[in-house]
């Protein structure tokens, strides 16, 4: 298992994307958008201990957007974050539209590097992040155990069985789960409050040395 930024423990950061909220040491949850109760309780504790950390931001000094799609870039940046990468001494990983000036930049090219994502032509940092992207980034960052057979009772999977495997890594974890009782909806773009809870999950069983829910 690789190291991850130390739970529950606020970090300096240094870079910090346009428009971008972070804290430089531990900070009171700032957001007003998410509530305390009810439905939101989780995402609340979510938010604000990523928040204190510096591993997430908001998109103003008092929101969070919770409900707003998430960027590939936004993304990335959360990621690498929570799994504590290097991201100043990287290796360019050659993207045309994410150049050594792009705000996020330094997060991409860690988790290019560490083969979390794919190297290509273009890494569309502005496009949305869609559910069975994040299911591979999460698998392959916190080095989950993949699923080998399915068991889900997705009428909806993709095409590609390999990107099934890592949804129902997810789904084995208890990190993610569908949008209905027979539906995952692998192309629905991420919320940021939802990309939020599945690293606090995810970061929350790492201090129990992860345990899978269902034994295949």
């Amino acid at each position: 298992m690789k190291l991850h930024k130390a739970w529950a423990v606020a970090t300096a950061v240094a870079v910090v994307p346009c428009d971008a909220v972070i804290p430089t040491e531990a900070a009171t949850m700032p957001f007003t958008d998410i509530k305390n109760s009810g439905s939101e309780a989780e995402l609340y504790n979510a938010v604000s201990e990523l928040y204190s950390q510096g591993i997430v931001f908001g998109t103003t000094s008092t929101t969070f957007s919770p409900y707003q799609n998430l960027t590939r870039g936004e993304a990335a940046y959360f990621l690498a974050e929570a799994l504590n990468l290097e991201t100043k001494n990287v290796v360019n990983p050659g993207f045309n539209d994410v150049p050594a000036s792009h705000k996020y930049y330094g997060h991409i090219a860690a988790l290019a590097e560490k083969g979390i994502i794919q190297k290509g032509t273009n890494y569309n940092p502005d496009h949305f992040m869609k559910r069975s992207q994040m299911a591979k980034m999460l698998t392959l960052g916190f080095d989950l155990q993949q699923a080998t057979t399915l068991s889900a009772p997705f009428s909806d999977f993709t095409k590609n069985n390999e990107t099934n495997m890592y949804i129902q890594t997810l789904l084995n974890y208890g990190i993610t789960q569908g949008t209905s009782a027979t539906t995952f909806s692998p192309y629905t773009d991420v919320r940021r409050g939802q990309m939020a809870l599945f690293l606090y999950r995810t970061l929350q069983k790492s201090e129990n040395n992860f345990y899978i829910i269902n034994i295949e």
